[in-house]
């Protein structure tokens, strides 16, 4: 039946699904099986795809996502119908929330099912709609060469983001011969591009401009325009700042480099940008971490907003000046022709308000603090490697504290902000990039939430460094009860008070999956355990006992402008 079913060219739909994907370049899935995604299974086996089993279908979502966030190629994700699929909903958002191009395919019960409450029955359509760039329900076995090419294109063009694919298991196992050469049936549309008079309106307003500033996000990543934008920095002479999504866009030492802006930014990026008279907002989106109250940022300037998703213009912040155009291409043009402009007095105003507001942090000798541990580990990797955290205060601290000098090198959930997100996001680096050095830096909180994929870490040897900075507590909410609730504590404290000693044993349970790790108490240890950490072959956790003695400073809350920073402690 085999032999036959290869000489005549008919394929069951789950190998073609499969073919479909090696065509696409697809060398590593991240799938679980079940019941209805048996098939698609079935058909990877000897397919020459790599299959990275993860323990929860949640840590295939966030390592699919890790895959892409760090290559720029697309990361492929699969699950069962049911409680697969809807696993899948919160990675599936932390992608579409940063805009990372991906392929979820979900395996759904047999079309007569649908709507029927069948055993594992969901609609995922449905439930993923408002989280994705597009979706399908394949009905037909013909059109899988079609929509399997389509999802790639739509999830890597444009901004780009996740698209769903459901099968429903009578169509993973009809037959058919298939077209491969199946033509797409999504009309063509060319690559926005910027007029000639809009690259002159922006260089009219550089020309007019005293104070400019360069606010730029994630597009700049995406596009692949770190370079060109670099360029346009250095020749226009101007400033620059980034969201979270943008950091190793530009190297963090860059003398026109002002750090990271927002909630957690730098103070004096802060003021930049709030006081310039120019703000070019280049492939961001003026999120509320960023702008606090939109009504109150950067009143006194010009905005010119270049983003290639025109939905994004004049969503949360009106601009003087819109333009729906890849970056990659603005850049170019501009730097064809740069304006050097002498902006002496405003740069001495920013160089003051580095002075006045440095990045920095009172160093103890005896504790261990977390600000320390990752300037450490950036001494020791040389500043080389990938560092994936999870989300909380430990996040905030790693993007401070380790200085990002290429793009794809810090890897964050920023619009979702899903803790959880570290240790499989890390994973899924290390497997799309295995020659990178990738460090996953997570809090006890968020690490717990996905700690099953250590299972995954050592049954794929992945060679992975987990450093938990471990202070018993979720740590930015203990902060914000600090700060505005009187330092009651609701819910934040995750020591156990029955146990003397921090709880749970982290290293305990990494050793159980055959893990070697190490504890560290002590500020004199913490360069032996790091050295450890780095040179042991192979995946390696490292806890990191920090306590609860420091917050994430500067802080602008939620809602305020920036003459509104906390700069100190307060439990008041």
């Amino acid at each position: 039946m085999e032999e036959k079913r290869e000489n005549d060219g008919m394929m069951r739909g789950s190998e073609i699904v499969i073919n479909c994907l090696k065509r696409q370049g697809v060398d590593t899935v991240f799938a679980y099986p079940g019941g209805a995604a048996i098939d698609l299974h079935q058909a990877l086996i000897d397919s020459g795809i790599r299959v990275i089993l993860p323990r929860h279908e949640q840590g295939g979502a966030f390592a699919a996502g890790g895959y892409a966030r760090v290559s720029g190629r697309v990361g492929v994700c699969m699950a069962t119908s049911g409680p697969g699929a809807t696993n899948l909903l919160t990675g599936l958002a932390d992608c579409f929330s940063d805009s990372i191009p991906t392929v979820f395919i979900t395996a759904q019960v047999g079309a007569s099912l649908i709507g029927k409450n069948a055993f594992q029955e969901i609609d995922i359509i449905g439930m993923t709609r408002p989280i994705v760039k597009h979706s399908y329900l394949v009905l037909d076995i013909k059109d899988l060469p079609r929509i399997i090419k389509e999802a790639f294109m739509v999830a890597q063009n444009g901004r780009p983001g996740p698209v769903l694919i459901d099968l429903p298991k009578n169509v993973q196992q009809q037959q058919c011969v298939p077209d491969f050469d199946a033509p797409v049936s999504i009309p063509y549309k060319p690559k926005p591009m910027a007029s000639a008079g809009d690259i002159e309106a922006i260089r009219n307003a550089i020309r007019n401009a005293k104070k400019p500033c360069l606010y730029f996000g994630g597009g700049v990543i995406a596009s692949g325009a770190s370079g060109e934008l670099l360029k346009f920095i250095e020749s226009y002479n101007i400033p620059a700042t980034c969201t979270l999504m943008g950091l190793g866009a530009i190297p963090a030492g860059h003398p026109l480099f002002l750090r990271w802006l927002g909630m957690h930014g730098t103070t004096y990026a802060n003021y930049a940008a709030n006081e310039c008279d120019l703000l070019l907002a280049f492939g961001a989106r003026f999120d509320d971490r960023v702008t606090g109250n939109p009504q109150t940022f950067a009143t006194g300037a010009t905005i010119i907003h270049v983003d290639i998703d025109s939905s994004e213009i004049n969503k949360n912040k009106q601009a003087d000046f819109a333009i729906r155009a890849d970056i990659l291409d603005v850049l170019k043009e501009l730097n064809k022709e740069p304006i050097h402009q002498d902006y002496t007095e405003w740069l001495a105003q920013i160089r003051q308000w580095r002075e006045i507001f440095p990045l920095v942090y009172a160093h103890r000798d005896d504790i261990i603090q977390p600000q320390r541990v990752i300037e450490r580990l950036y001494e020791l990797t040389g500043g080389d490697a990938v560092v994936v955290p999870g989300v909380g205060q430990h996040q905030m601290f790693s993007a401070q504290f380790y200085q990002f000098n290429y793009p794809r090198q810090f890897l964050t959930s920023g619009g979702l902000g899903s803790m959880g997100f570290g240790l499989p996001a890390a994973m899924g680096a290390k497997v799309a990039c295995p020659e990178k050095r990738v460090i996953n830096i997570d809090g006890d909180g968020s690490f717990q939430m996905n700690i099953q994929e250590l299972g995954t870490v050592q049954m794929e040897n992945i060679d992975l460094k987990m450093v938990i900075l471990n202070n018993q507590y979720l740590g930015m909410v203990a902060q914000w009860e600090d700060h505005f609730y009187g330092g009651r504590r609701g819910n934040t404290v995750l020591k156990n008070p029955l146990v003397e000693r921090p709880y749970p044993d982290f290293v305990t349970i990494a050793r159980g999956y055959g893990i070697p790790g190490r504890e560290v108490y002590k500020l004199e240890e913490l360069d032996s355990a790091l050295r450890e950490m780095l040179e042991t072959p192979g995946p390696f956790l490292l806890d990191v006992h920090t306590g609860y003695e420091e917050h994430v400073l500067p802080m602008i809350p939620a809602g305020k402008d920036y003459k509104c920073t906390i700069s100190t402690r307060s439990t008041k």
